[in-house]
């Protein structure tokens, strides 16, 4: 059997955080208004009337390319993107085909001598179009379409990776790391769920090695990070088996079904001149100042990869936990402000802090699908609480019940240990007569222990864990069990 490889480019579009549209000033802020509200005869494509420029639109894309490493245009122009279809209110799309405002770039993924550079082919500037809702009458089994055209018009930037992502799994880590780059550049919300962040796959496979493309197929309608891998998976196998039977794939766009897990045919890929572009009338060139562009690139705040590399250089976190928290903007802040709460910030206290944060925190917000900014346990009581650990005042037993009881009544991590008695016992004569106590009501493992089992030792440890409900210090219970246990070894 031939061994075949992938070759798989991404389209994204990422709605832009701006007061008004594109071309015109209506309210971007459509997502909770009832439907055609945040309408004008602009980009309601009634005739006779103008688009005007967005230049927050404009900004921000070139924020994104410089982010992305890309040439940004002295002149760039607007074009009419020409396709029939119900949420395209003026007939054509306004884009832009061969000027676009950001050409080339790249964006890495992939970590220390496994980095790879995904090229960025372009990051252009366009509008989105209206929304169809499908309906079913309620009395019969017709079938009809609503428009709400409050989506029309919002200024939306497209990202065209080159096609160099091999497997589902690459594409899915480009798409992530991009979608953490517009967070931290504040262009975009990037939330999948409100379409904000969407993104089609361009997938086709070739004999390893090959120079030759094969027929492309466009994936769309993936709604989640998830989908965007399986979805490629899918086709990757599906395009294979085909070449496998000598069956031609046919070029054409797929959807993605979520309920079957499979792509179905959906049309016949279009090619750039079935949009018959051509360069918009009521829009001049524009020409952008290299001095705003520098003043924008000044504004580029540290990115998540950069981030990394300073939790990893200067608090000596590992790759994993560094990027767990640069992951969003949010999570970050979070963990910065925690760690703000601490004089010496030490290796240990950064280690523990994400450790803390990157688990049991963790569990709470996905629970409660809350906003880490806006929950109970606030980075000032999440360095309380490390502070607690860090001084061996509490153990993580006793930890994890603090948390808790933040999370019911979002008191203080120091009033919740007084009032529960959770100090952890580190006193060492204390701590021998519970240990002699759980060596005196376990005989078997001191015999165990003597025979050369050494989960003998661990299992006595435990005991002195439970008679003292988790709050014995576990280092000191383990050295008090071990001084013990070698007297019986001498006998």
């Amino acid at each position: 059997m031939p061994d075949y490889e992938a070759v798989i480019g991404l389209e994204v579009h990422a709605q832009l955080v701006t007061q008004s549209k594109m071309y015109c000033s209506c309210s971007a802020d459509y997502q909770q208004a009832e439907p055609n509200t945040h309408v004008c005869p602009v980009c309601l494509g009634l005739p006779g009337t103008l688009p005007v420029i967005n230049k927050e639109a404009v900004r921000a894309v070139i924020m994104t390319g410089l982010a992305l490493n890309s040439e940004i245009a002295t002149t760039t122009k607007f074009d009419r993107k020409n396709y029939p279809y119900p949420d395209l209110m003026k007939g054509y799309q306004i884009s832009q085909y061969d000027e676009p405002i950001c050409l080339g770039g790249y964006l890495e993924i992939g970590k220390d001598e496994e980095l790879r550079k995904i090229r960025v082919h372009r990051v252009h500037l366009e509008e989105d179009v209206a929304k169809l809702h499908h309906e079913t009458g309620f009395q019969s089994n017709d079938t009809y379409s609503l428009i709400d055209v409050n989506r029309a018009g919002i200024p939306l930037m497209e990202m065209v990776s080159e096609p160099d992502m091999r497997t589902a799994d690459e594409a899915r880590e480009y798409l992530m790391e991009l979608h953490s780059i517009l967070q931290y550049l504040g262009v975009s919300t990037a939330q999948m769920e409100d379409g904000a962040f969407r993104c089609d796959a361009n997938v086709s496979i070739r004999i390893r090695g090959s120079e030759e493309l094969g027929p492309k197929v466009e994936v769309k309608n993936m709604n989640s990070f998830r989908a965007v891998q399986r979805a490629i998976s899918f086709e990757i196998k599906r395009q294979s088996a085909l070449a496998t039977e000598g069956t031609r794939i046919v070029q054409e766009t797929r959807g993605w079904d979520e309920s079957k897990n499979i792509t179905v045919s959906q049309r016949s890929k279009e090619e750039a001149n079935d949009y018959r572009y051509f360069p918009e009338p009521d829009l001049p060139l524009l020409r952008i100042d290299r001095k705003w562009v520098s003043e924008i690139n000044e504004k580029i705040p540290e990115l998540p990869r950069q981030k990394i590399l300073r939790y990893g250089k200067e608090l000596g976190l590992s790759g994993y936990d560094a990027s767990l928290l640069a992951s969003n903007t949010k999570t970050a802040a979070y963990f910065e402000k925690s760690l703000s709460f601490f004089k010496n910030q030490t290796p240990q206290i950064a280690k523990t802090l994400a450790n803390w944060m990157n688990t049991e925190l963790a569990q709470y917000l996905n629970q409660g699908n809350v906003d880490i900014l806006n929950q109970p346990a606030t980075p000032e009581i999440m360095a309380e609480l490390v502070e607690f650990i860090e001084k061996k005042i509490i153990g993580s037993a006793q930890a994890k019940q603090v948390l808790a009881e933040v999370y019911r009544s979002g008191r203080s991590v120091s009033e919740i240990i007084d009032e529960f008695g959770l100090t952890q016992v580190s006193d060492t004569n204390e701590l021998q007569v519970v240990v002699l106590q759980a060596i005196a009501e376990n005989p078997k493992a001191v015999e165990d222990f003597r025979a050369g089992k050494d989960t003998a030792q661990k299992f006595l440890v435990g005991q002195v864990m439970r008679l003292t409900q988790g709050k014995a210090n576990p280092s000191i219970a383990a050295d008090l069990v071990a001084k013990e246990l070698s007297r019986y070894s001498s006998n």
